[in-house]
């Protein structure tokens, strides 16, 4: 005995559609793209308990251009007033001597940072970690209202992970502009991330780089 196909499902509606939820689709990721950009390049200079730098790329417990970028952005940021406490995250990757956490120390601790004014948080190789990570340690500290400091491109999922994980958090990018391949890789990141979760998301980035 042949199934019967429902009345309504007929070829030129299945059509129709996959015509429209393909338009959704792309009309999701494009506006998500214009949010990607329109926060890009975010720089809050508010006054707040901690700033926060995002973990990158370390040599042997030298901060790569990256790194150092925001290293240096954070001690603009503390020099001026913004917080007195400077956090450093990222752990190491596998034969590292040193953690991304303690390069960052090492490096505002010669800067002129007081030791006392500078946490080091090892924990994490995502955002979603180090983000995580760092909000337990600021609660012990009863320290909330951060200032997020990483590279233009990064300022919106920044913010919606700081909230995920509890902290109040701005944005203070460092100088420069964001490649079209980072902004799409962004715009992918949050799309995906909005739908599944950004911890998720943010696992899979750190394991790829």
């Amino acid at each position: 005995m042949r199934l019967r196909r429902p009345p309504w499902l007929t070829v030129r509606r299945v059509r129709r559609l996959f015509v429209v939820a393909a338009f959704v689709v792309v009309g999701y990721v494009f506006l998500t793209f214009l949010q990607v950009l329109q926060a890009s390049g975010e720089d809050s200079r508010d006054s707040a308990d901690a700033i926060v730098v995002l973990g990158a790329a370390q040599y042997d417990g030298e901060p790569s251009p990256v790194l150092a970028s925001r290293l240096d952005h954070a001690y603009e940021l503390w020099a001026a007033g913004v917080a007195d406490v400077v956090v450093t995250t990222g752990s190491n990757r596998p034969g590292d001597r040193f953690t991304e956490g303690y390069a960052g120390f090492e490096y505002l601790r010669f800067a002129g940072i007081p030791e006392a004014d500078i946490l080091v948080v090892t924990d994490g190789d995502s955002s979603w970690q180090q983000l995580a990570a760092t909000a337990r340690v600021l609660r012990n500290e009863e320290l909330d209202s951060v200032i997020l400091v990483s590279d233009p491109y990064h300022a919106l999922r920044l913010r919606q992970i700081a909230d995920q994980v509890g902290l109040s958090a701005s944005v203070s990018s460092t100088e420069g502009g964001s490649s079209i391949r980072q902004l799409l890789r962004e715009t992918a990141a949050v799309s995906l991330g909005r739908i599944l979760g950004y911890r998720r998301v943010d696992n899979w980035l750190g394991s790829v780089g």
